[in-house]
């Protein structure tokens, strides 16, 4: 390993080493909180902030010993956006790019932060460049598609076609990401809630995405956030005994008012059509709509 390299790594190192400290007194001090023993959320992060403060130095003296690293260049603008510096880390993305312009994560992180910040139209534009620069990565498909559902009207006017195929359009290009990463439940979940917005709706399309993301969960939680959508969407195709089911299915209490909620509109779908003479009534009254 040449030396430069080897000093790159050795600031990586740094950089890695004080994150995982980082991420063990976050889990801590929550832990210790629910004790009524924690640390403010002012105090841990000027405690965040003075642990960073040495890998940040770490990083400028490095860049200014090397100042034509790519990588160098593209991880410091990480940890500076991570610092909520996005205004330099997108000067550091933008610099990698022009020193190596084959690297396609460059242009992948600077479109997230436009994707974020706006201009958006500017991260669909270097997202398509990851994209033709790696087209077997399953993170740039995904982040485009994320963008344009999340930013649909400024996607109809880019591409130049309605907000219906600019969420078809989106979902094309989460099949594509799936098909590089098929085991990944945030990506299946993505594409599942698209159907939420799809007009007119496709309910048996809805309930094979979202049975596919509960296949995909990765523990209690999830699967019981994922019988929820379950349920909403049995509700709406009108597979009530179903959705009791997946209903039946939710026990965790930070779940509990989304629970409530559909299951008074499965008690209410139940409910015979009502005559003039006897109005409609929520089997549940005060359950929230």
């Amino acid at each position: 390993m040449n030396p430069v390299e080897a000093d790159f790594q050795r600031v990586m190192a740094l950089d890695d080493a004080a994150h995982e400290e980082i991420d063990k007194w976050i889990k801590d001090n929550g832990a210790f909180a629910k004790k009524g023993a924690g640390l403010s959320d002012a105090v841990l992060s000027l405690k965040i902030e003075q642990r960073l403060e040495p890998v940040k130095q770490a990083y400028e003296d490095f860049l200014q010993r090397n100042p034509t690293h790519a990588r160098g260049q593209l991880a410091f603008g990480s940890f500076l956006n991570d610092l909520g510096e996005e205004t330099e880390a997108r000067k550091r993305w933008e610099k990698a790019i022009e020193l190596d312009p084959t690297n396609p994560a460059g242009f992948n992180n600077l479109a997230n932060s436009y994707g974020q910040s706006g201009p958006v139209a500017k991260a669909f534009e270097l997202y398509a460049k990851a994209m033709e620069l790696n087209p077997k990565q399953s993170i740039y498909y995904h982040n485009l598609g994320a963008v344009i559902v999340l930013h649909r009207k400024e996607a109809a006017e880019h591409y130049r076609i309605s907000e219906q195929q600019v969420l078809r359009h989106a979902l094309e290009l989460y099949r594509l990401a799936e098909k590089f990463d098929p085991a990944n439940f945030q990506l299946a979940t993505d594409i599942a809630q698209v159907y939420y917005a799809l007009q007119p709706p496709d309910h048996p399309a809805a309930i094979a995405a979202w049975t596919r993301a509960l296949a995909l969960a990765r523990d209690d939680l999830e699967r019981e956030g994922t019988h929820l959508h379950l349920a909403r969407v049995m509700v709406a195709a009108g597979k009530l005994t179903e959705a009791r089911v997946h209903l039946g299915a939710v026990t965790n209490a930070s779940l509990a008012a989304i629970k409530n909620r559909l299951a008074g509109e499965l008690a209410d779908k139940a409910l015979p059509v009502p005559t003039k003479e006897e109005p409609r009534r929520s089997v549940l009254p005060g359950a929230p709509k």
